[in-house]
């Protein structure tokens, strides 16, 4: 296990040298962005538009965070991760279209979606659950908020200036390494060792009967 730090945007061959198990911060700007800011990108892409900020390079955080107006500026109270699998079936899309090369979230990515990271050189990065508060006091400000009377505080797309954000765990590399296949390969594994095992001591138990 290696740990790096990041600043954004990030180029490929930066990217490429994450391995699943390192852990990773990240300075620089992420944008949140759930199930409505994802086809809101998308179809932007998808029709020759300019999104609000180029994503090229940068980290798409699964996130729905709780902020609080003060005057003229946003606070963010708490910015833990939304589970991305809900998401998983549009990112694919929106890498491929965007250049981001970080995903952020927690639980995971269908396998789509993992493979889509591969192609463009992308990294899912697992952020913990239940620590909201951690994530919030490494926002350093918020730049911008897109969508927001449209979409409500959790579904806008939410521009943060980051520093030190993390920790961050590599669960799908570019290279195709994944976290999450993995445990469930072993899963499996164990599954049929414990079948098996169950099996011939049965076996021995009706034969010593």
């Amino acid at each position: 296990m290696s740990v790096y730090r990041l600043e954004l945007p990030v180029s490929r061959e930066e990217v490429e040298r994450l391995r699943v198990g390192d852990v990773v911060y990240i300075t620089g700007v992420v944008v949140t962005a759930r199930d409505q800011t994802h086809r809101r990108l998308i179809r932007l892409l998808e029709s020759g538009e300019k999104p609000p900020i180029d994503l090229e390079g940068l980290a798409v955080y699964h996130c729905g965070p709780v902020v609080r107006r003060e005057g003229d500026e946003w606070r963010v109270v708490a910015a833990g991760p939304t589970t991305s699998y809900r998401m998983g079936m549009l990112v694919p899309r929106l890498v491929e279209l965007s250049g981001a090369r970080l995903v952020i979230g927690k639980g995971g990515l269908p396998d789509e979606a993992a493979d889509a990271l591969s192609r463009v050189g992308g990294v899912y990065l697992a952020y913990p659950g239940g620590a909201g508060a951690l994530a919030a006091s490494r926002v350093r400000r918020v730049l911008g908020v897109y969508w927001l009377e449209e979409l409500g505080v959790p579904e806008a797309m939410w521009v943060f200036e980051v520093r030190d954000f993390g920790p961050l765990t590599v669960a799908i590399d570019a290279r195709g390494g994944n976290l999450y296949r993995e445990v469930r390969r072993r899963v499996e594994e164990n599954r049929v060792r414990v079948r098996e095992e169950a099996a011939r001591i049965a076996e021995e138990l009706v034969g010593e009967s």
